[in-house]
């Protein structure tokens, strides 16, 4: 998908505008922890970026096992929002101990996140990418082709809402505190993984695509985080 189409460009660059300027950092207290914060974020972005690159690469093209036929390719392809959110993830949890960064994740920022995916969802239903397979249906939509077929963008940015929403219900009450965004993979891993048998996208075992095995990873990680981050329960002697 060309970035520069305006009918994906200006919502994707929406997205990226409410995820990086949206107050997230109002819980810390000093210039030095925001400074930390935000040399996370910038090591969390690049993760995102290589990854969103190449998992698109290997779920679209099947790379490294089937060769690319020219360097083109390589920023012609698409970025997939699985590969962002997993490598975001792993990149930053690598950088946190050689960083000597002590902070739990930023809830705040996990309940935004979900707004910023939705919007660019509905850039790639403008733009007609990340389509879903022909279906016949009251709401089914068309492209150039002439085929109706799942509206899969709108309803992954329906999914994205209504994570946003509950996540934010979730933070002002207190809940899940420092694992909000592991919740997120779990359920955006569990989602996406479903909604792929009606999406547009290369199988590689039988029905199932490369970005469903990504999907598995992604719900492993955010269960993994999930439980090393639930309160300990302390014995208590009566």
């Amino acid at each position: 998908m060309n970035v520069f189409v305006p009918a994906y460009a200006v919502p994707a660059l929406t997205a990226l505008v409410l995820a990086l300027f949206w107050p997230v950092t109002r819980h810390l207290s000093t210039r030095q922890e925001r400074f930390a914060y935000w040399r996370l974020q910038a090591i969390t972005i690049v993760g995102a970026i290589l990854g969103a690159k190449l998992v698109a690469l290997v779920g679209d093209r099947q790379w490294p096992f089937v060769p690319l036929a020219t360097w083109d390719e390589l920023w012609t392809s698409g970025r997939s929002i699985v590969g962002g959110l997993i490598f975001g993830f792993l990149f930053a949890e690598a950088a946190k101990p050689l960083l000597g960064y002590r902070q739990p994740p930023n809830d705040r920022f996990a309940a935004v996140l979900p707004f910023s995916i939705a919007i660019g969802r509905v850039g790639c239903h403008l733009a007609g990418c990340c389509r879903g397979l022909p279906h016949e249906g009251v709401l089914s939509v068309t492209y150039a082709d002439g085929l109706a077929r799942y509206p899969v963008q709108l309803m992954e940015a329906g999914f994205h809402l209504a994570a946003g929403a509950l996540f934010i219900l979730l933070v002002r009450r207190g809940r899940f505190e420092g694992r909000v965004f592991a919740l997120y993979l779990i359920a955006y891993g569990a989602y996406r993984f479903g909604s792929e048998l009606i999406r547009e996208t290369p199988r590689v075992l039988g029905a199932f695509s490369a970005y469903q095995l990504f999907c598995l990873l992604m719900i492993a990680l955010g269960a993994v985080s999930f439980l090393a981050r639930a309160p300990r329960v302390e014995a208590r002697h009566a």
